[in-house]
């Protein structure tokens, strides 16, 4: 098992299906994918694969991870939302690219287990909650952008994530009438209202409201 090898192979790979944001592409270059999949599957880490990483969800494709990134047009200043904490990879790529980072999750044991690598990782612009992803982090808001790892039933995005995002702000995420049928959306908030555009078809674990009762364990090891 050669890791590294194996990430520069995703990267040209990730360059050969049309990523070319070099910002973006050194951000999935510096952060460790190994140490945020379960220890069962390292050997697949820098496979363009999801994978499992229980309670029912998944750590992204990084093609896709790679793709939403680039549509959030990431500055380093600004101040960005997270829906869908799962392993803490996403916002851990997110993390080296803008000032701070608030993400939340809805299952605590997946969110301490992110908590846990954001500290080993050293990634203190880190701001984590365990709550309800549907309401936001309506207390730290606005946010510059929104991105959110979970896929949202209907046809239009949560209204209390619209209302959290900044004047010039993008929202990302995916959207659809059901699971088999989603898009990523990017919104942008204008003075006027908001552009929206439909983009990659993808499928997502959906976007579930509330807090679950606490979880026992069903963590893939």
């Amino acid at each position: 098992m050669n890791l590294e090898a194996d990430k520069v192979r995703l990267i040209k790979s990730l360059r050969g299906n049309g990523i070319t944001d070099v910002v973006v592409l050194a951000a999935l270059e510096k952060v460790p994918r190994e140490r945020y999949v379960p220890r069962a599957l390292i050997a697949e880490a820098y496979e363009d694969i999801p994978l499992p990483i229980g309670y029912g969800q998944t750590i992204s494709q990084p093609l896709v991870v790679a793709y939403m990134t680039g549509l959030l047009e990431l500055k380093p200043h600004h101040r960005v939302l997270e829906i869908g904490t799962g392993s803490g990879y996403q916002a851990a790529i997110l993390a080296q690219l803008v000032r701070s980072v608030y993400t939340v999750e809805r299952l605590r044991p997946l969110l301490a287990e992110a908590e846990r690598r954001f500290s080993m990782a050293g990634l203190t612009n880190i701001n984590t909650r365990h709550g309800d992803g549907i309401a936001g982090w309506p207390e730290e808001a606005p946010f510059d952008r929104i991105l959110t790892t979970a896929g949202a039933f209907g046809t239009d995005p949560p209204e209390a994530l619209t209302a959290q995002l900044a004047a010039g702000g993008i929202l990302v995420i995916p959207l659809g009438i059901d699971r088999r049928e989603q898009r990523i959306v990017r919104v942008r908030r204008t003075e006027t209202g908001f552009q929206r555009e439909e983009l990659w078809p993808v499928r997502f674990v959906p976007l579930l409201p509330g807090v679950p009762e606490e979880q026992g364990p069903s963590r893939p090891r």
